[in-house]
């Protein structure tokens, strides 16, 4: 697997990985913490030297995340999910237009940088973190038609702190997707190259283990 196939695979893994969490959130009330985590360190890390910086430096915390690949892009077909699949065009679609916006660029550069500032006291999975990268999205992304709608049990997308994590893990979802344009993904790739995207999610999968 090249370099670039190596950048996108995981950039995209992170797509599927954060917004999987959000349909975690609102359905069953729980996260992976790790990658939780994962996802929402992915926010803050705007320079890093490669992909997998971006994702803390190993493959570990993007586990969720290349598992998706596997059955979203496999040939068992019962494995997909298209609730998923359809938040992911929709996160795709808002990126598009986002990118396309230097001032609200500009204003989620400047939010990241006090988010960032915020972690030197407290993880970035604290509830004060979690709230204020909530916060950006809220006055950010979500000016942005069409607004992304979270299906998922009332009572779970009721809770403040729930509704928070879901607003962070989309930013984040929304980061991984700049990030695999970035490496050069394009919505023809994940048409034409669903074989390649499986298969080359396993290879990283089975290394991880490969390493334990």
């Amino acid at each position: 697997m090249s370099h670039a196939a190596n950048e996108k695979i995981l950039a995209l893994a992170g797509i599927f990985q954060a917004t999987r969490l959000v349909q975690n959130v609102a359905t069953t009330n729980s996260v992976d913490e790790k990658a939780f985590e994962t996802s929402l360190q992915s926010i803050l890390e705007s320079d890093p030297p490669n992909t997998l910086a971006v994702y803390g430096g190993s493959t570990e915390g993007l586990s969720l995340g290349l598992k998706l690949l596997q059955e979203q892009f496999g040939e068992e077909t019962d494995k997909r999910d298209m609730e998923l699949t359809k938040y992911i065009v929709t996160i795709m679609h808002l990126t598009g237009k986002l990118t396309k916006n230097r001032a609200m660029l500009a204003t989620l550069s400047n939010g990241i940088e006090r988010v960032r500032a915020q972690t030197e006291h407290y993880p970035v999975t604290h509830e004060n973190v979690v709230a204020s990268i909530a916060d950006l999205y809220v006055n950010t992304i979500s000016n942005i038609k069409p607004r992304i709608i979270v299906n998922g049990e009332q009572g779970y997308l009721a809770n403040p702190d729930n509704a928070n994590k879901v607003r962070a893990l989309l930013l984040a979802a929304i980061r991984s997707t700049i990030l695999w344009h970035q490496c050069g993904g394009t919505r023809l790739q994940l048409m034409f190259k669903r074989k390649f995207i499986a298969q080359n999610a396993g290879e990283f999968l089975y290394n991880a283990a490969d390493s334990d």
